[in-house]
């Protein structure tokens, strides 16, 4: 009898011990269930990407193509409006027009009749300039193949988690873009680079735009995977410019990305117009050509791709199920491009990553490049964590007292029997 008092005690104890790893187990994923569905319902559309990047390009140099540089600072003042650090926008620009002779306004570039918008302003960093933008530097930076000495400012240093926007423009055909008129891409050469980004996972997805004379043939042999594509004309159609300023002389921007630019006005960081909302806008009475879009290598529905996908810095959250110690809200260390930074807000039982860097600044000293990280935690929801300490710890003291109990009576039935 005192035998199979021992061993049901033993059973009990093995029992007890077992259902408390079962809850431990179990309960992390129902308790992260309300945060993972509160993100989820900010997602988007079901984006997968945990970072953004722009690689905005002005193929044209010389005063007269002033509007194709607006065209590019245009978009390049957008991204950055929207999230998209410098650290991850590489602008290739001729940078001949903003100190041209011809300038009246030495220093300063618009994109608007009343000049209300200085779009070269003091906050502009330009990656490749002059005689950098060619055909090779920006097939290297699409497809990473840098040399050694290339900094690290100048490479798309993208992952598989990466969305990415690329704008061009310049003077075309059908299917090539004029680059400084001195060498031209081939809508193949674009379609192989972005092969090569697929193969090497460089890219979550991709959103290419362009614009110029005969525009949708550049994205026409496009065969590699998420990418939608859309362009200012059809072949046998120009682009045409908006507007022209007297004061300067020349147009200062296209109509097709003047109406891009005026529609991304009316966006902020937490839009939620779509990519179809966007497309819905083009209008040939107004950009005086057929804009097209091409969408059948894309996975995801239009009407369900956030414009911020491509056009924002995204915050996206990751609900880890691992149990963590005392309260802490850490900055981790860079990743391999030396900025995007993983902010980790830690709590008993609960995990938040926040995979996109917050207040990244780019600062540049005597002795270099400079890159200073300021992570804000505030402005976080953690509504749903309330509670979390409490009640594992109440766990942890009922699982410690059954134990005890069960090797008390263990004693004293071994005590019984000596």
């Amino acid at each position: 009898m005192r035998t199979f008092a021992a061993w049901c005690g033993i059973f009990s104890l093995l029992t007890c011990l077992l259902s408390l790893c079962g809850t431990s187990a179990a309960e992390p994923s129902a308790r992260n269930a309300p945060v993972e569905n509160f993100f989820a319902g900010r997602g988007g559309g079901g984006s997968a990407h945990t970072n953004n990047w722009a690689v905005l390009v002005c193929s044209s140099r010389y005063w007269f193509n002033y509007r194709h540089m607006a065209n590019a600072l245009g978009m390049y003042r957008t991204v950055k409006r929207l999230g998209i650090p410098d650290s991850n926008i590489i602008l290739m620009l001729a940078d001949d027009a903003a100190c041209n002779a011809r300038n009246k306004f030495p220093g300063c570039v618009y994109a608007n009749q009343g000049r209300h918008l200085d779009l070269y302003g003091d906050n502009i960093e330009v990656d490749y300039r002059g005689y950098e933008v060619t055909v090779e530097n920006f097939l290297r930076v699409l497809t990473g193949r840098m040399d050694p000495s290339v900094p690290r400012s100048k490479r798309l240093l993208t992952d598989d988690r990466s969305n990415i926007f690329v704008y061009m423009t310049g003077h075309g055909g059908n299917e090539f873009l004029k680059f400084q008129d001195n060498e031209e891409i081939s809508a193949f050469d674009i379609a192989d680079a972005f092969e090569q980004m697929w193969q090497k996972k460089r890219y979550n997805e991709i959103l290419f735009m362009i614009d110029t004379c005969q525009a949708n043939t550049m994205f026409s042999k496009f065969y590699s995977p998420n990418i939608i594509a859309t362009g200012s004309s059809e072949i046998h159609e120009n682009s045409y410019s908006h507007e022209n300023d007297f004061d300067i002389g020349v147009a200062v921007i296209d109509k097709f990305t003047h109406y891009i630019l005026q529609f991304m006005e009316g966006i902020n960081k937490t839009s939620q117009a779509t990519l179809q909302d966007l497309f819905n806008t083009y209008d040939f009475s107004k950009i005086e050509s057929h804009a097209g879009v091409r969408a059948d290598l894309f996975r995801r529905p239009l009407t369900e791709t956030l414009v911020t996908d491509f056009f924002g810095g995204v915050a996206q959250a990751e609900v880890l199920d691992e149990s963590a110690s005392p309260s802490a809200c850490a900055l981790q260390p860079p990743s391999a491009d030396g900025i995007q930074a993983t902010l980790a807000i830690q709590m008993p039982g609960l995990e938040l990553l926040l995979t996109e860097p917050v207040n990244t600044t780019l600062n540049r000293g005597p002795t270099g490049p400079r890159r200073a990280l300021e992570t804000d935690c505030t402005g976080l929801s953690l509504a749903a964590a309330r509670g979390t300490a409490d009640d594992l710890l109440a766990r942890k003291a009922r699982a410690w007292a059954s134990s005890f109990v069960i090797v008390v009576l263990i004693g004293f039935v071994n005590m019984r029997r000596k």
